[in-house]
């Protein structure tokens, strides 16, 4: 999808893959991983979150619920959500290592969405929608309502769809 322009939205470890995908090929960093995977990773982009460490019985332990996320001003996730704080509801353990965020960014990924030190969106401008949340969207999704990174997926589809159609009709 990075490579080729397309479409994409990522959700929770589909953000983790986006970025551990981004730092080993874009930001030179050829053997990060996630320690979920692998603990001895050299570059631990996607790592444990530090308030689950040393927790040896995990149910019930993740970052479960609402939290709120300070959106980039400018960004694509302020543009889709149409403001620059969202709640957004969450289940997991791992999470962007903010030991990479600059570096990572150096390169052309951004964190759009920030908890803190917690990055919640990642996004690359310059791409027709390339998204990913670390969050669970369809959590808020309504019939009717469906959640903005979705509306903005299915948007940016039916263009790239639109475009892919003329293109072969010339």
């Amino acid at each position: 999808a990075r490579e080729n322009d397309i479409p994409f939205l990522g959700i929770c470890l589909g953000m983790q893959l986006t970025v551990i995908e981004f730092a080993k090929n874009l930001a030179k960093l050829g053997e990060a991983n996630n320690t979920e995977y692998d603990e001895d990773t050299t570059y631990p982009v996607i790592d444990l979150l530090p308030e689950q460490t040393g927790i040896a019985d995990i149910g019930g332990t993740m970052r479960l619920g609402d939290y709120e996320a300070i959106l980039k001003e400018g960004s694509i996730a302020a543009q889709i959500y149409g403001t620059n704080y969202i709640v957004e509801r969450h289940r997991h353990r791992y999470e962007v290592n903010p030991e990479f965020v600059d570096r990572l960014e150096s390169f052309g990924i951004v964190f759009s969405g920030r908890n803190k030190n917690k990055m919640e969106i990642a996004e690359i401008p310059g791409k027709r929608f390339f998204f990913g949340s670390q969050f669970h969207p369809e959590f808020r999704s309504r019939p009717g309502r469906p959640s903005p990174p979705f509306n903005a997926l299915v948007e940016a589809m039916c263009k790239y769809r639109k475009e892919r159609e003329d293109k072969l009709s010339r």
